[in-house]
């Protein structure tokens, strides 16, 4: 026997549309495979007279997020609208009235996940969010239930496709970085305001829920590194190949031997030979470490209408799943998406985080430049590796090229400080993250 369910949607973008059309066309499969049925009450749009691809039946339009809190026929409400301030107020009324969230929301789960679990666990009602990370790739329920008996020794993540898709045309292609952007717009691979892509804070986010996820508690945004791609030029690409490296956008997520976690993303020289060097276009990839699986590897698309609608669909089915647990008097007998636990608790501070460095500088092509940054360095305890010094172009300006041995980002960056009042640096050094 078909159960079916109500199910009121917020936001009918991208995703939106994606998961609305799917559930129509996919109605028969789910119903055969779940034994739930699925019927949109209503959607939650901010703008009714923006032109849309996909058909919007005027039945079903409702002008605010809270006219779907008024359907007492609506037990799911699937949020998709994105930002942290309406999207939260609709997710805490759901949840106040008992009704089962599915959401892709990355930004608000980093950003108040925390308050959300809470509400979440006083009305024992579970939030389901595999939309949040990596699009299609089921990674939320891989690390909350597969890898339960795990011990998260490392996670490493290829999180964002619109910055890959950059960081491979400029290295497959030999594109400069604004080159590359461009072709990048030109496929709609960009959103309309691409910051969060660009600056790395779209990968942040995902990264701050997987953090979360493997070691039981939140982690506030303001703790970590961030860099995004910005500053990354077809030279750089150019030296990592020659070091035998590729660059990427990589979150990295560890716990350390202490047992204090460490999170941060930025621009990372990659070796050739590991298995996410590969990764190009727009596709995703996350490697996970346990103490008993070993190592495991994630790949599939990250984004996109049918990709994230999948991953919005199979919480649906996990949501109608647990539909009657969640009505139950026993306070224990519903999980809410996520389990804090006692065995972990801190991070450490950026500055602190160890990690070998490429370092670039444009200088003067003059005698004593080398020596007089090698003597700060010296200075501050800094370890060079090894060192590239290309021929001086036309205007007497030259590239330096360290790779620096594992230190304190903090270190290297009170180092760069007093490199920077040398006369004979033209131009902002650049520091990407290197992964051995």
């Amino acid at each position: 026997m078909i159960r079916s369910l109500g199910v009121g949607l917020a936001g009918f973008g991208t995703v939106g549309a994606g998961v609305f059309e799917s559930l129509q066309k996919q109605q028969k499969l789910i119903e055969e495979r779940s034994g739930f049925s699925f019927q949109v009450r209503g959607i939650a749009i901010r703008d009714p007279q923006k032109q849309r691809k996909q058909f919007l039946p005027p039945s079903l339009l409702r002008r605010s997020w809270r006219d779907l809190l008024r359907d007492p026929h609506t037990q799911i409400v699937v949020e998709l609208m994105g930002g942290t301030t309406d999207a939260f107020e609709l997710i805490k009324g759901a949840l106040q009235s008992r009704r089962i969230v599915v959401t892709g929301n990355k930004a608000l789960l980093a950003e108040r996940g925390e308050e959300i679990f809470a509400l979440a666990q006083e009305f024992r009602t579970p939030v389901f969010y595999e939309a949040a990370v990596a699009g299609g790739i089921p990674i939320i329920q891989s690390l909350r239930d597969s890898f339960v008996s795990n011990h998260i020794e490392s996670i490493h993540g290829i999180l964002n496709g619109t910055t890959n898709y950059i960081l491979s045309c400029m290295q497959e292609e030999g594109m400069e970085y604004n080159q590359a952007l461009d072709q990048a717009k030109a496929l709609g691979y960009v959103e309309a305001d691409p910051t969060l892509d660009l600056s790395g804070w779209d990968a942040a986010h995902k990264a701050l829920i997987l953090a979360a996820l493997a070691y039981g508690f939140w982690v506030s945004p303001q703790d970590i590194r961030v860099e995004g791609i910005e500053k990354v030029s077809a030279a750089d690409i150019l030296f990592a190949k020659n070091f035998g490296y590729t660059i990427k956008l990589l979150a990295r997520i560890r716990a350390s031997s202490d047992g204090i976690i460490e999170i941060g993303v930025s621009p990372t020289l990659i070796p050739m030979k590991s298995i996410l060097a590969s990764v190009s276009g727009v596709f995703n990839a996350i490697a996970i470490k346990g103490d008993l699986v070993g190592e495991s590897l994630f790949y599939g698309r990250g984004a996109g209408a049918r990709p994230t609608a999948s991953s919005v669909i199979g919480d649906l089915v996990t949501a109608a799943q647990n539909f009657h647990l969640h009505l139950s008097s026993e306070r224990t007998s519903c999980p809410i998406g996520f389990s804090s636990h006692t065995l972990y608790g801190k991070s450490r501070l950026a500055e602190e985080i160890i990690s070998s460095y490429y370092l670039r500088f444009t200088v003067e092509d003059q005698p004593g430049v080398l020596s007089m940054i090698t003597t700060i360095f010296g200075q501050y305890g800094i370890s060079i590796s090894s060192l590239v010094q290309p021929e001086s172009r036309v205007d007497r300006k030259t590239s330096l090229v360290f790779m620096i041995h594992r230190a304190p980002y903090g270190l290297i960056q009170s180092a760069l400080e007093q490199v920077r009042t040398l006369s004979c640096v033209k131009s902002e050094p650049i520091l990407f993250n290197v992964e051995m």
